[in-house]
C-alpha cells in the first residue's frame, strides 16, 4: 500500500495541460495565466507627482528663492502649458505628470498660497522629492506576471493597467462527477430512517468551484452494475472522472471492477491514510484520470484535497509549495501508524476539531483547514509543530 507522498507523485507524473483559451479580462478571474506577461512602456510612464502642492525647480531653492508665483495649475491627465522661469512655480494635482523643467514637489499642507504667490514652510527640501520617477516601478519590455499563476483581483488590475483585454488562459477539464449507493438521497427529496442525504456532490461541486471548474456530467448512479458500466462508459472522453462511494471491500462495492472492465488502468487502491484509505485512483484510455474517492463526508474532503487538487495544480503547472506550520494548541494521539488528517482551526496555533468519525456530517463544519498528524508519530505534544492546509 502506498503512502500519501507516493501516490500523489504517481498522480503528478500523468498531469498534462487541457489546453489553453482567450479570454476577455472579465472572464479571466480566478483562471490560470497562461502566458508570460510584458509591460508595454515604462511605469510610471512620466515623472508623476505623488501629492497636491507645488512643483519648483530645486536649483531655484537653492539660489535662496522662498516665494513663487503660481504660473499654471496642471492637473492629472493634462499636459503643462507654459515654461516657467526663476521665481515661479506650478501648482499641480496628485497623479499628474511633472513638468520637466521642476524636480520637486512641496507638499500643499506645507504651503501659503496668497494672491496668486505661495511660500513654504520648509527649512530643507530635496530633488525629486514627492516625485515617482518614469519607469521606477516597471521597466517598458521586462516581464511583470510569470505564466502559471491564479487570476486573483490583483492580477486583474494589474493587467488591467498595462492594457490588457484580453488574456490566455489555461482551459479547466471537462469533469465527470458521479455518486454512487441506493442508500443516498437527494436533498429536498422523502428520507427514510436508513437512508442519507446526497451531501458529497454538492461538496465536490463546490470544491472544484473554487477552480472556477463545472462538471459536464452530474449523475448520481445506484448500486447496480449494468447502470454504474453504462453511466461511467459514456463518460470515458472526460478529462477527469470523480466517483465518490462503492469503493471499499463490501459485497456492492462495484466501483473498482466496473472501472478496469471498461479499459481504465488501476494506479493504485488503497492509500496509507486516515481518513480516506480505500481511494482509488486510475488513468483513461485517452490519458485522463479517474477519482473514486471514499463515501464518508470528511473522507471525501480530505481525499479531493490530497489528491485532486494536487492534480489540478500540476496539470496548470501552478508551484506545489510546502504547507505551512503551526505549533499544536492541545495534545493529539492515533491509534493507526498511517498519516492522520484532521480537522483544525487555524489561528495562531493550530486546533484540533472535535468530531466522532470520517461519517460526521458536521465533522468539517467549523474547521479552517486540514491538519497533518505524521504516520511516524503516534503522540503529539502541545507545541509541536504541525503542517495543514487550508480548506
Amino acid at each position: 500500500m502506498l503512502n500519501y507522498k507516493e501516490a500523489q507523485t504517481i498522480i503528478a507524473s500523468l498531469a498534462k495541460s487541457f489546453g489553453q483559451e482567450t479570454l476577455s479580462l472579465e472572464k479571466a478571474f480566478d483562471r490560470i495565466l497562461a502566458e508570460k506577461i510584458y509591460a508595454d512602456r515604462d511605469y510610471p510612464p512620466f515623472n508623476r507627482a505623488t501629492m497636491d502642492g507645488y512643483a519648483i525647480s530645486f536649483k531655484d531653492w537653492e539660489q535662496g528663492t522662498k516665494n513663487y508665483a503660481v504660473k499654471e495649475v496642471v492637473f492629472a491627465g493634462q499636459r503643462y502649458g507654459q515654461e516657467i522661469s526663476s521665481g515661479e512655480c506650478y501648482k499641480i494635482m496628485t497623479g499628474a505628470s511633472v513638468p520637466p523643467n521642476v524636480d520637486l514637489v512641496i507638499r500643499r499642507e506645507d504651503a501659503l498660497e496668497e494672491n496668486g504667490r505661495v511660500s513654504f514652510q520648509y527649512e530643507t527640501i530635496k530633488p525629486q522629492q514627492n516625485i515617482a520617477q518614469k519607469g521606477e516601478d516597471i521597466k517598458a519590455g521586462s516581464c511583470v506576471i510569470n505564466a502559471n499563476c491564479k487570476i486573483t483581483p490583483q492580477v486583474v488590475a494589474l493587467l488591467a493597467s498595462l492594457g490588457r483585454a484580453e488574456v490566455e488562459v489555461e482551459k479547466l477539464p471537462k469533469v465527470a462527477l458521479f455518486t454512487t449507493g441506493d442508500e443516498v438521497v437527494e436533498p429536498g427529496k422523502p428520507v427514510s430512517d436508513i437512508q442519507i442525504r446526497n451531501s458529497n456532490q454538492f461538496l465536490l461541486k463546490s470544491l472544484l468551484n473554487k477552480w472556477q471548474i463545472k462538471p459536464t456530467i452530474t449523475k448520481h448512479i445506484l448500486d447496480d452494475k449494468e447502470q454504474l458500466k453504462q453511466e461511467i462508459g459514456a463518460a470515458l472522453n472526460c478529462d477527469i472522472i470523480i466517483l465518490c462511494g462503492g469503493v471499499s471491500a463490501g459485497d456492492a462495492d462495484y466501483v473498482p471492477e466496473i472501472l478496469e472492465s471498461l479499459g481504465v488502468k488501476k494506479l493504485f487502491h488503497k492509500v496509507k491514510i486516515k481518513p480516506g484509505k480505500p481511494i482509488w485512483c486510475g488513468q483513461l484510455p485517452s490519458g485522463g484520470l479517474v477519482f473514486a474517492l471514499p463515501g464518508n463526508p470528511f473522507s471525501c474532503h480530505v481525499t479531493f484535497k490530497l489528491f485532486i487538487e494536487h492534480y489540478l495544480k500540476a496539470c496548470f503547472s501552478l508551484e506545489e509549495t510546502e504547507w505551512p506550520m503551526l505549533p499544536l494548541s492541545a495534545q493529539k494521539q492515533k491509534k493507526t501508524p498511517f498519516d492522520e488528517f484532521f480537522p483544525a482551526v487555524i489561528n495562531q496555533s493550530v486546533t484540533p476539531v472535535l468530531f466522532n468519525s470520517s461519517g460526521d456530517v458536521k465533522a468539517a463544519l467549523n474547521a479552517n483547514a486540514i491538519a497533518h498528524h505524521p504516520a511516524n508519530t503516534q503522540d503529539l505534544a502541545v507545541g509541536n509543530p504541525i503542517a495543514f492546509l487550508r480548506m
